[in-house]
C-alpha cells in the first residue's frame, strides 16, 4: 500500500506502472476528468515526491471505497525521470 495525495484528498495506490496507477479513495471521480496526484517514494537516496498528471479512465465502486484507474498524460513527462 502506497499513500497518495490527490489535491486535498487522500488515496491508497494498489497498482502503479509507467503508464498509470490504480488507487482507492473516498472521493468521487468522473471518467475523462483530469487529475494531479503525488506519491512519496522511499529510495536509497531518501524520500522522493513523484508528481503525476493523468486522466481518469475507469471508476469502480468497491464496498465503501472508490477504485480509480488513471492513465498518465504524455505532457507530464516520464514519471521515472523524477527518480
Amino acid at each position: 500500500m502506497l499513500p497518495i495525495d490527490l489535491e486535498g484528498t487522500a488515496g491508497i495506490a494498489r497498482d502503479v506502472s509507467a503508464s498509470g496507477i490504480f488507487f482507492e479513495t473516498d472521493a468521487a471521480y468522473a471518467i475523462g476528468s483530469p487529475v494531479n496526484l503525488a506519491l512519496d517514494l522511499d529510495t536509497p537516496w531518501g524520500k522522493v515526491m513523484l508528481r503525476c498528471e493523468g486522466k481518469i479512465v475507469r471508476v469502480e465502486r468497491r464496498d465503501e471505497k472508490v477504485g480509480v484507474a488513471v492513465q498518465f498524460s504524455d505532457s507530464a513527462g516520464d514519471p521515472a525521470e523524477s527518480l
